[in-house]
């Protein structure tokens, strides 16, 4: 009978190894790569001591795959967005912990709202539908539209609003379009009471992690030669989404908080704060559109 190997030691080992590949996060990595493999819960992990020979030899292969840099969402097909996953993976941006500031951003900022009527929310470059899908999770009451530019991103959006909506969430629109467009969803102009974007943003010369460089799409990464080109592009179309009051928030690249802010100044955008992100770095700016007279 072939003996049954320890999951502790094995998993301390796979941390060593994704360490030594240059892995930002190699320990949880290794844990979560190996709830992956057993098919539970990470926090479960230490109630499972030992596995098969052929469980381990499985999460060998996995971790020797994460090592070679491809991202640890595409190895467990899901990332995670407030309280849903979402289904991830060649062809589409994979969602950041960071993003999860912004989203929690705008949920306060609903709640503000008063009750009189339907809130309505845009997701600008909505990629696999993480900001949109989670708020429409957290919100059912809400009336949610999603842009997207990129056919196969909006394919993973796709995949998982339908997700969504067998859970039993409220569906989302899904808009097959460019975020630059001045006319832009047209029929919501003035009507809109949030909008939320994590647009292309880093600057086209910076050096990226194989992670990023080599799996997520350069189209969801890159905003010129300062990060701002889409975003600079945006602002007008946010400013005629909005009603009265409405507000935005914009992540951006950790270089660009100012100039962000800037750009929302300058188109007349009151109540503009920079927040930072998880390591204390410049992350998304917020801004409201003036009260009409």
């Amino acid at each position: 009978m072939t003996e049954r190997v320890r999951l502790r030691p094995l998993i301390v080992e796979a941390a060593a190894r994704l360490a030594e590949a240059g892995v930002g996060s190699p320990m949880p990595d290794a844990e979560n790569l190996a709830a992956h493999v057993l098919g539970t819960e990470r926090m479960r992990l230490a109630m499972i001591p030992l596995v098969e020979p052929e469980v381990a030899d499985r999460y060998r292969a996995v971790i020797e795959r994460r090592a070679s840099r491809i991202p640890l969402q595409h190895l467990t097909g899901t990332a995670a967005m407030g309280e849903i996953d979402l289904a991830v993976g060649p062809g589409v941006f994979v969602p950041r912990p960071e993003t999860e500031l912004l989203f929690a951003w705008a949920l306060a900022y609903l709640e503000t709202l008063p009750h009189d009527h339907t809130p309505i929310v845009v997701d600008l470059c909505t990629g696999s539908g993480a900001l949109a899908l989670a708020i429409a999770h957290a919100r059912p009451d809400a009336e949610v539209h999603a842009v997207e530019l990129d056919p196969a991103a909006l394919a993973w959006a796709r995949r998982n609003a339908d997700t969504r909506i067998a859970g039993g969430d409220t569906p989302i629109t899904l808009h097959a379009d460019d975020v630059t467009d001045p006319a832009l969803l047209a029929p919501l102009t003035g009507r809109v009471d949030l909008v939320v974007a994590n647009p292309p943003y880093i600057p086209d010369a910076a050096i990226l992690d194989p992670e990023v460089a080599d799996h997520d799409p350069h189209r969801a990464l890159f905003g010129g030669p300062d990060g701002l080109d889409v975003i600079r592009a945006m602002i007008p179309t946010i400013a005629r989404l909005l009603n009265s009051g409405g507000a935005t928030g914009i992540e951006h690249d950790d270089t660009n908080g100012g100039g962000v802010a800037a750009l929302l100044a300058a188109a007349d955008f009151t109540d503009v704060v920079e927040h930072v992100d998880l390591a204390d770095k410049p992350r998304f700016v917020v801004a409201r559109r003036p009260d009409s007279p």
